[in-house]
């Protein structure tokens, strides 16, 4: 089980990185050994070393290219809208059943505790996310949406808690319905606008 005849190297990576969140999904990080993913790809240990240098690695890259997948879906949507219609959808998507590769994230969290092999990264992971939501939130503020006296920093982390905690609680744990939650999450974005001019 070498490389695979007439499959290119980016054809390879993105067999690792599917095969990865699956097998991450099922079994765990502890769990899963290089070797179950390397044969669920169909390609050897090596080939798998070629493309990534350790378990960890391929857990961060599995859980990048999932955040990726599902941003390029809400965009490709509706290009044209607004910082906080953004914001919103990606909240509304929150409460539902996501698939294997949607938990990544659990794994990657619970990991992270235990080996400093994953924390490392998983702290330039979560970086990332906080940033590029703070940069919408701060799109936001520019145009009027978000209230500029907020710390952009602190919507995101706030952003962030939400998101992360809804792949641990989810639901078949807790549901709310689609109509409710999203009502709650228009009420929480109002809230984040600025404050009404007052007369002069």
């Amino acid at each position: 089980m070498g490389r695979i005849a007439g499959v290119t190297a980016a054809e390879t990576r993105e067999r690792l990185l599917r095969a990865a969140a699956d097998t991450f999904a099922e079994r765990g990080y502890d769990g899963t050994r290089v070797a179950d993913i390397a044969a669920a790809a169909g390609v050897s240990n090596g080939a798998l070393y070629a493309h990534f240098g350790s378990k960890a690695d391929l857990l961060l890259a599995a859980l990048r290219e999932h955040g990726r997948h599902h941003l390029a879906s809400l965009l490709a949507a509706d290009p044209d809208r607004s910082a906080t219609d953004l914001l919103l959808a990606l909240g509304r998507n929150l409460t539902r059943r996501r698939d294997p590769s949607g938990y990544l994230v659990v794994e990657a969290l619970v990991a992270a505790r235990r080996d400093e092999d994953v924390a490392g990264p998983m702290r330039d992971y979560v970086s990332e996310r906080a940033g590029w939501i703070a940069d919408l939130v701060r799109v936001a503020q520019a145009d009027s949406e978000i209230d500029p006296e907020l710390s952009a920093d602190a919507v995101a982390h706030f952003c962030l808690l939400l998101g992360m905690g809804s792949a641990l609680v989810t639901p078949d744990l807790h549901g709310a319905g689609d109509e409710e939650w999203a009502t709650l999450l228009t009420r929480v974005v109002t809230a984040l606008a600025p404050p009404p001019a007052t007369p002069t």
